[in-house]
């Protein structure tokens, strides 16, 4: 359930609802995109142009990029006022109610905030899009990390405070400014490039589905825009050339050009194509996974990676499948239920994952063929035996 009145506002900007009927291509983006290393000490040039009074800067707590943000801010003079709250737990309607109520409060005497930037990893900026949202003003994103394909799109992905997936929420509008400091998420472990390698790994095989049946509609509620199918299949095509190289660099701390391009398939291109291309059954899959106890402390994109085998396995392409699941092997990313902390003799547990990733709203009912759960379920088993099969006929460095 929603916390109140205010916050079930926020709810209710559907855009498939909206305009799904319509049959229109529908295309969203950021107003600006800039990434660069050592962009952190211009963001507050570029926030100028907004001619805002106050900013609010919503972060996750040990960050201390968030002071940099700060001190650019007011040394180009983009704000007069600028407040910190931060974030930390899941993102979830309790927390964004806890800060909205804590900047209403601060209001009386400092204001209503012209704008609000968010820093830090997706939860923390999906967190940050629902909170300007609530507020109606501008919004910035900064993304500390490569993990996952949020920082562009116009939605949050909204979880119960135990970390279960509860609900996509939709907003009108894409962020005003994305900022990516290449050279600070390069500094960032390995295991973020990675998930955001199986996050946008998704994006084409989704967006094929969508494109590709005539009843399929994008989160943006309308129907798949050749652009956004092209940049998709872009994406996939970078993260079989670049990804493995780009993971080998970071490690090392490396800004090399296979990192560059990396970072901006997993947010810039994986951000447009999945919001204007559509979702399937790799994203469903994911959040079936999320309700089971065992998956909580893998990150998105990793069991993302396992909802894209699933679903090519669904699919019947069993050569792609083996593909990908043999690329993200060498990326460590999870290929198998083990890898996951699952188990094949869990029934029980593998049936309330599929009945969930079915449930009546879900993306995985864009494919051109009925799906049940006892078809996710069998998926996912055959992804599972899929990856088994990798992992002994596969030697990696």
């Amino acid at each position: 359930m929603l916390m109140d009145s205010v916050l079930d506002n926020n709810s209710k900007y559907n855009p498939i609802e909206r305009y799904a009927s319509l049959g229109h291509k529908v295309f969203g983006a950021p107003q600006k995109y800039i990434q660069a290393p050592h962009l952190v000490q211009y963001i507050g040039k570029y926030l100028s142009l907004l001619n805002a009074q106050h900013i609010v800067l919503v972060r996750d707590p040990l960050l201390n990029i968030f002071t940099q943000v700060r001190d650019s801010i007011l040394q180009h003079r983009a704000a007069k006022r600028v407040d910190e709250y931060t974030f930390d737990g899941e993102c979830s309607w309790q927390q964004v109610k806890r800060i909205v109520d804590a900047i209403h409060s601060k209001s009386h005497s400092s204001g209503t905030p012209d704008c609000l930037v968010a820093v830090g990893g997706g939860k923390t900026l999906d967190l940050g899009k629902a909170i300007a949202n609530q507020l109606r003003i501008s919004l910035a994103i900064v993304p500390t990390l490569a993990s996952t394909d949020a920082p562009c799109s116009a939605l949050s992905v909204m979880y119960t405070p135990e970390g279960d997936f509860q609900e996509y929420s939709f907003y009108p509008l894409n962020p005003t400014y994305v900022f990516v400091d290449s050279s600070i998420i390069a500094k960032a472990p390995n295991r973020f490039l990675a998930s955001g390698i199986g996050d946008a790994m998704a994006t084409f095989y989704e967006a094929d589905v969508c494109f590709h049946n005539p009843k399929a509609t994008t989160c943006q509620g309308g129907r798949p825009t050749l652009s956004a199918y092209s940049l998709a299949e872009l994406c996939k095509n970078i993260l079989f050339k670049h990804g493995l190289e780009a993971l080998k660099d970071v490690k090392k701390e490396q800004l090399s050009e296979s990192v560059d391009l990396v970072i901006e398939a997993n947010t810039l291109l994986s951000g447009l194509g999945f919001e204007s291309g559509g979702l399937a059954a790799a994203h469903a899959i994911h959040n079936g996974l999320t309700i089971h106890h065992a998956t909580h402390h893998k990150m998105h994109g990793e069991k993302v990676a396992f909802g894209v085998i699933s679903q090519l396995c669904m699919e019947g392409k069993m050569e792609e499948a083996y593909k990908v699941a043999q690329f993200f092997y060498h990326c460590y990313l999870p290929v198998t239920l083990t890898d996951l902390n699952l188990k094949e003799s869990d029934r029980e547990g593998l049936e309330n994952i599929a009945k969930r990733a079915c449930q009546q709203d879900e993306t995985i009912h864009n494919h051109p063929f009925p799906v049940t759960p006892d078809k996710v379920y069998d998926s996912m088993l055959e992804a599972h035996r899929l990856g088994m099969k990798v992992v002994h006929q596969t030697s990696r460095d």
